[in-house]
């Protein structure tokens, strides 16, 4: 049995809970998966985002159960992205090994690519899967490393991280093609860093003051139409 657990900063302390849980219930693999910061989690990131402190705690621990479930289950723990200093290799690699077809029969080169303007994205109702992952212009736009700028096009680890999530760098910097702000080498990592550091502060602030966080943005229609009118 495969167990997977979404974290963040408001479950991340359970995490030995958690563990147990997964131990009573027998599971042969448990994924301690961080949320990733797409869509309705980027909307509530001050709320989700875990603080250093709880990250620290939480690795020590999954560490501590690694070690002790040895050959009994095997645990996944997944660090998240904003406090590494280098980039998943997003879907490794863009159009490189993974294809998602969606109940309209939208193809996808990654799970979040409709986020990406200018993308017409193909339709296998329209057209073959070989074409498709071949010669389609939206899975051969961010295929490889000649559409890559500085400080990714000259970088000696760019084919182990691939520039980083293309999803992810349009977030933070308003270009798909510009390098993932985690990785220390791009000029917008500092950015992060001082988000990362005020979304810490407020949350530690709000803790020792007994200062109730802001409510979850949950998604419906209410709220869709609220953030479309009011980005």
């Amino acid at each position: 049995m495969v167990l997977c657990f979404v974290l963040h900063r408001q479950n991340t302390d359970q995490i030995k809970d958690i563990i147990e849980l997964a131990i009573a219930l027998e599971a042969d693999y448990l994924e301690l998966a961080t949320t990733q910061y797409y869509g309705w989690a980027n909307h509530n990131k001050e709320q989700l985002l875990p603080t250093k402190e709880q990250i620290t705690k939480a690795e020590k621990i999954a560490h501590e159960y690694q070690e002790k479930m040895q050959g009994k289950m095997r645990i996944f723990y997944v660090v998240p992205d904003y406090f590494e200093d280098r980039p998943k290799p997003c879907m490794n690699g863009w159009g490189n090994i993974f294809l998602t077809i969606t109940p309209d029969g939208t193809a996808l080169p990654c799970h979040s690519a409709r986020l990406i303007p200018g993308l017409e994205l193909p339709n296998v109702k329209d057209s073959s899967i070989n074409w498709i992952w071949n010669d389609s212009p939206d899975f051969n736009k961010f295929r490889g490393f000649d559409w890559m700028k500085e400080p990714c096009r000259s970088c000696d680890e760019k084919e182990k991280d691939f520039g980083g999530c293309r999803c992810q760098a349009l977030m933070l910097t308003g270009d798909a093609a510009n390098t993932d702000p985690v990785c220390s080498k791009s000029p917008n990592h500092g950015k992060l860093v001082e988000d990362i550091r005020r979304i810490e502060a407020e949350a530690m602030h709000n803790s020792s003051h007994g200062i109730e966080e802001k409510p979850l943005v949950f998604r419906n229609m209410r709220a869709s139409k609220k953030l479309t009118t009011n980005p």
